[in-house]
C-alpha cells in the first residue's frame, strides 16, 4: 500500500545502512514529473534522481541500483582500498559532457563501473581503473563509481555542477536629481547564475568598489549598497557588476557588468532669489531686471525665467562658482502697478521671487519745460547764425569801398 509507504532492506554493504523511505511519489508543483521525498544524505540512493525523472523510469533506476548494491559481495569496515573519482571537468555549463575516472589502489579490482542517470559509454580501463564519459549534463548530478576489490565491495559518491552565467545584470534607475548629503541606495538585480555559493554582486562608483555582497538564493536577488552623495558624484556613473569564481573547479573567474547609470546631485539654498528693479518707471520707458541667487550647485545647470506680468523677458543668464545672474531689460506700455517675477528650478526644485514696479504716464510739466529749452536753444543757435552772417556782410561792404576810392581822383583827371 503507498500510504503504508515502503523500506529498503538490502543495505549498501560496507557503508552505514541507509533509509530511503519509498512511499508515494510527490507530484513537483511546475509540472507533470514526479519525485520521491528528498533525500537526508548521500547514502539515500533517491538523489541520484533528477526531479523530472518520469515515475515510471525512476523506479526502473531505482530498483537496478538496489539490485547492483545487493549482489555486490559484503565489505568489510574499515576496508583496506578505497575508490577515488576524478571528474574533468568538475564544473559544466548544461548539455556539456564530463569524463569521469573510477580508480583505486587495488590492483585486481574488476568490476569497475559508473551508476548514474545519466546517458553515459565506456572511454578506457586498465589495472585499477575506469574511465566514462557522461552525456549531456542538465542539472546538479549525484552519481557513483563502484567495484570489488578481493570480494569487497568499494563505492564512492561525487558530484557534477553545472554553472551557469547570470541572465540579467542591472543596477537600478537612479533618481534624475538627487539632494547632496543625502543617502543614496544603489539597488542591482541579478537573475539566473549559478552555483550561487561561488556568485558574488559588487556596485561600483566608475573603477572604484563601493561594497560586495554574495548572491543569494531567489530569482531575482537584489543587492544594496547605500553612499552618501557628495558633489564629487554629480555626472559620476555607478554601475554593478557579478563574479562567477570557479577557480576552484579548474575554470576562471568570469564577470558580467550592468551598463553604468549617471548619477546628477545638487544643492539649493533656503533663502530665495535677489531681485532688483526700480520702484517707479514710466510708460515706454526701458529699465533694468537683475536677479541673483547663491549657494546653488550646480549653477550652470538651473533654469531663470523672468516675467513683467504675463510678458516673458529674455534673460541673460551667469554663473560663477555656487553664484547664479540673471539680467534683462524691461519695458511697460500701460500705467499702473506691474509685478516682476524671478523663478529659478533646479532638480526639481524651485524657489521665486516676487517685486511690484510702478508705472507712470510721462510727466507734462517734464515735457513742456524739455520743449522750452529746445526752443531755446534753437533762438540761441539762429542768433547765432545771423549775426555770424551780418558779420560777414559788414566786412565785405567795407572791403569794396577801400579799393574803389583811390581811382576816382585818376579817373576825373583822365576826363578832363
Amino acid at each position: 500500500m503507498w500510504d503504508q509507504g515502503l523500506t529498503e532492506v538490502c543495505p549498501l554493504r560496507g557503508l552505514p545502512e541507509p533509509s530511503i523511505p519509498l512511499g508515494p511519489p510527490t507530484r513537483n508543483p511546475g509540472g507533470d514529473s514526479v519525485s520521491p521525498a528528498p533525500p537526508q544524505d548521500w547514502t539515500r540512493m533517491a538523489t541520484m534522481v533528477p526531479s523530472w525523472l518520469p515515475s515510471g523510469a525512476y523506479w526502473i533506476f531505482l530498483i537496478s541500483l538496489l539490485l547492483v548494491a545487493c549482489l555486490l559481495p559484503p565489505g568489510a569496515q574499515g576496508q583496506e582500498f578505497q575508490m577515488r573519482v576524478e571528474l574533468q571537468p568538475p564544473a559544466v555549463l548544461p548539455g556539456e559532457s564530463v569524463l569521469v575516472n573510477c580508480s583505486t589502489d587495488c590492483l585486481h579490482a574488476k568490476r569497475i563501473s559508473v551508476e548514474t542517470y545519466l546517458l553515459w559509454e565506456p572511454v578506457g580501463s586498465g589495472p585499477g581503473w575506469a574511465a566514462f564519459q557522461l552525456n549531456n549534463v542538465t542539472g546538479d548530478t549525484q552519481f557513483f563509481c563502484f567495484g570489488l576489490c578481493n570480494d569487497f565491495q568499494i563505492v564512492r559518491s561525487s558530484n557534477i555542477t553545472i554553472y551557469r552565467f547570470p541572465e540579467r545584470v542591472e543596477l537600478a534607475p537612479l533618481p534624475p536629481w538627487h539632494p547632496l548629503d543625502k543617502p543614496l541606495l544603489l539597488s542591482c538585480l541579478v537573475s539566473g547564475g549559478a552555483p550561487r555559493a561561488h556568485l558574488t554582486v559588487a556596485l561600483f562608483k566608475g573603477e572604484e568598489e563601493l561594497g560586495r555582497q554574495p548572491a543569494a538564493k531567489g530569482e531575482p536577488t537584489e543587492v544594496t549598497v547605500t553612499v552618501s552623495a557628495s558633489r564629487d558624484d554629480h555626472g559620476a556613473n555607478f554601475s554593478c557588476r557579478t563574479e562567477l569564481d570557479l577557480r576552484s573547479q579548474g575554470l576562471g573567474l568570469f564577470q558580467n557588468s550592468s551598463a553604468p547609470r549617471k548619477l546628477q546631485t545638487f544643492a539649493m539654498p533656503v533663502t530665495p532669489p535677489r531681485l532688483v528693479v526700480p520702484q517707479f518707471s514710466e510708460v515706454e520707458t526701458s529699465w533694468p531686471v537683475e536677479c541673483t541667487l547663491d549657494g546653488i550647485f550646480p549653477a550652470s545647470e538651473a533654469q531663470v525665467q523672468l516675467a513683467l506680468g504675463n510678458q516673458s523677458l529674455n534673460p541673460t543668464v551667469m554663473s560663477h562658482g555656487d553664484r547664479l545672474t540673471a539680467t534683462a531689460t524691461a519695458k511697460a506700455e500701460q500705467k499702473g502697478a506691474h509685478e516682476i517675477v524671478c523663478n529659478v528650478t533646479l532638480g526639481g526644485k524651485t524657489l521665486e521671487t516676487r517685486e511690484n514696479v510702478t508705472i507712470q504716464s510721462q510727466n507734462p510739466l517734464a515735457i513742456t519745460i524739455s520743449l522750452g529749452v529746445l526752443a531755446i536753444l534753437g533762438l540761441v543757435i539762429i542768433t547765432a547764425a545771423l549775426m555770424c552772417v551780418f558779420r560777414v556782410q559788414k566786412h565785405s561792404d567795407s572791403y569794396q569801398v577801400n579799393q574803389t576810392s583811390p581811382r576816382q581822383p585818376t579817373e576825373a583827371a583822365a576826363a578832363e
